[in-house]
């Protein structure tokens, strides 16, 4: 009889270790990253990057030591290739900016060039492959901002200024070349991300004087109110949160893949919070749920940018400590429906 107890204790442990390691590690066999082609131009971090239709976009950034660019390339996901298209004047060149795409045409603005934040604003036109300078962004000069496009308009807003970090909110109309304030209804942040899905866009992450923001909100391009959404933290009391350990970051990447297995998704991957990141997470635009998925098949990573095209996400670019050396041209791809493979990296 003790003998028994002792054969059924033992299986009972053994069922419990193999339930427990299903439970905390669903995400090993949960997603794919692939490794796509690198980038034609340096290595950098802190770039910025824009879809324009099919096409994405990236440029401008840090190599790590003192230079800034201003160079940009454009990427055709159905060859794999990268193209260089036309630069900022040399006298533009940053680190940190912002770049979106509204109306048909790209934007960056605001930024740091090495010895001053930024508040100019330019616009890239693919058609005729040329940059123009726009009304300069109507708030103070600043880094690590955000910005987002809905259908004719471009937003931006958040950032630090040197001193502090910000809140306000401004709408750029490319048909009058003219601001708005929209005011933000969330924290001050800087280093966030953003991701848009119909007609909306989400702001998440970010740091507030060294300390990571956990409110997550998104904008209504048609009603332009802002909501607020659950936190992605282990806020409630309810179970659903228990398991958010390490969605909050900052100088993430983010990207929006629709007609996934389960659904249309956003994806937040890299990025940095006491440590470098790989962890990805994955967010249901339904439930208003974050799911933790394969990490990120690369370094540990922060300062990359992520773009969405032809319904494909992406993360590029980035650095994996300090330095020169540690800057990236890499391009990742995130499948997440597959089953993860090491071997396509």
């Amino acid at each position: 009889m003790k003998r028994s107890n002792i054969t059924l204790l033992s299986f009972f442990l053994a069922c419990t270790i193999i339930s427990c390691h299903k439970d905390t590690v669903p995400y090993t066999q949960d997603g794919n990253w692939i490794t796509r082609s690198q980038l034609n131009g340096p290595a950098r971090s802190e770039a910025v990057s824009f879809t324009i239709g099919d096409v994405a976009y990236l440029g401008t950034g840090w190599d790590g030591l003192n230079k800034r660019y201003a160079d940009f390339w454009q990427y055709n996901v159905d060859n794999d290739t990268w193209a260089q298209i036309a630069s900022l004047p040399d006298s533009a060149a940053r680190s940190s900016a912002v770049g979106l795409g509204a109306n048909g045409k790209g934007y960056v603005g605001t930024g740091y060039d090495g010895f001053n934040y930024l508040k100019d604003f330019w616009e890239y036109d693919p058609a005729s492959n040329e940059w123009t300078r726009k009304t300069d962004f109507p708030g103070s000069p600043r880094y690590e901002a955000v910005g987002f496009g809905i259908g004719t308009f471009g937003y931006m807003g958040t950032g630090f200024d040197g001193s502090n970090a910000l809140k306000d909110f401004y709408k750029y109309d490319p048909g009058t070349d003219t601001w708005t304030d929209i005011g933000f209804s969330g924290n001050k942040r800087y280093s966030a991300v953003t991701f848009t899905y119909n007609n909306k866009a989400y702001i998440v992450t970010g740091v507030n004087s060294g300390t990571t923001v956990n409110d997550f909100w998104v904008f209504d391009g048609g009603a332009g109110t802002w909501s607020q959404l659950r936190h992605p933290t282990n806020y409630s009391s309810d179970t659903y949160d228990d398991g958010y350990t390490n969605i909050l970051r900052s100088n993430a990447a983010a990207f929006v893949i629709t007609q996934t297995a389960t659904g249309d998704k956003a994806y937040i991957s890299t990025g940095e919070n006491g440590g470098l990141y790989t962890f990805t997470w994955e967010y249901d635009f339904a439930t208003d749920l974050w799911k933790e998925k394969t990490p990120f098949e690369g370094p540990a990573t922060t300062g990359a940018v992520g773009f969405n095209v032809k319904n494909r996400g992406f993360i590029a670019t980035g650095r994996s400590g300090s330095g020169q050396a540690a800057q990236s041209d890499f391009l990742r791809e995130f499948h997440p429906d597959e089953v993860v493979n090491a071997n396509d990296n």
